[in-house]
């Protein structure tokens, strides 16, 4: 994989980044030894993937990262993205309402990025483990449904985090979307589903995320905080730009 000159953008970001800055633990002494075999993974070749855990390192529990996340676009784009993100974080609902439809319009849906979006649990908002479990759940059921339900968390935000009990809000939000109650409830129990959760976890950990949203892209390090959309149009573009063009 070709690196990229990180040096134009790293300003930009500096000068305009907003973002949710938590209380994680301090990154292991291992992160960056650990960022350098992400930034140097190679895709392997027709895998929809963007690295492989194997080489990270972390301690348990831990699933390979092409199992994790939802991934959108071509596994053929160039640009690989991976968007780490708390449904409870302020900001990442501005990025996901304001900003990505333009993202996966003109980079996603045109095969220029592949976006890898990782909801984990930085534990600044006591309701996100439950929401989060629900939206494990409704891609389980189906990544309409999924959508649909995440949308929903973005919107009414608000309503879910301020509730006393943020896991019936999530059931019934569901059961409206037509699932099926028992497999619900089923699917809440599944160790998958908590696994899957608790991976993307400890690896936002791992690497070092201290905030939400952190954009990583692979080959050229992460992006922490909701830019303006045309700061990531430039960014995407000339990293685009980089990966493409024949070198010099």
């Amino acid at each position: 994989m070709r690196r990229m000159n990180a040096l134009g953008w790293t300003a930009l970001v500096a000068s305009v980044a907003w973002g949710c800055a938590g209380d994680a633990p301090e990154p292991a002494q291992s992160t960056t030894g650990t960022a350098q075999v992400l930034l140097n993974q190679p895709r392997a070749e027709d895998v929809s993937t963007m690295l492989d855990t194997t080489l990270l390192q972390s301690a348990e529990p831990t699933l390979s990262v092409d199992v994790l996340g939802v991934n959108m676009g071509s596994a053929d784009a160039p640009v690989k993205v991976i968007e780490f993100v708390d449904f409870g974080c302020g900001f990442c609902r501005q990025f996901q309402i304001e900003t990505f439809p333009n993202i996966r319009s003109e980079f996603i849906d045109t095969n220029m990025i592949e976006w890898k979006f990782m909801p984990f649990i930085t534990g600044m908002f006591p309701n996100s483990p439950a929401v989060t479990m629900a939206a494990e759940c409704a891609l389980a059921e189906d990544p309409r449904v999924f959508a649909t339900f995440s949308g929903a968390l973005w919107e009414r935000q608000r309503e879910w985090k301020g509730a006393d009990d943020p896991a019936a809000v999530a059931r019934d939000w569901m059961l409206q979307l037509g699932v099926d109650p028992d497999s619900y409830d089923s699917c809440l129990q599944d160790d998958l589903r908590r696994q899957r959760v608790a991976s993307a976890t400890a690896l936002a950990s791992q690497l070092g995320v201290r905030s939400t949203p952190t954009f990583w892209i692979v080959g050229a390090g992460p992006i922490q905080g909701a830019l303006p959309l045309d700061a990531f149009r430039q960014i995407f573009s000339e990293i685009h730009r980089q990966l493409t063009e024949p070198a010099a």
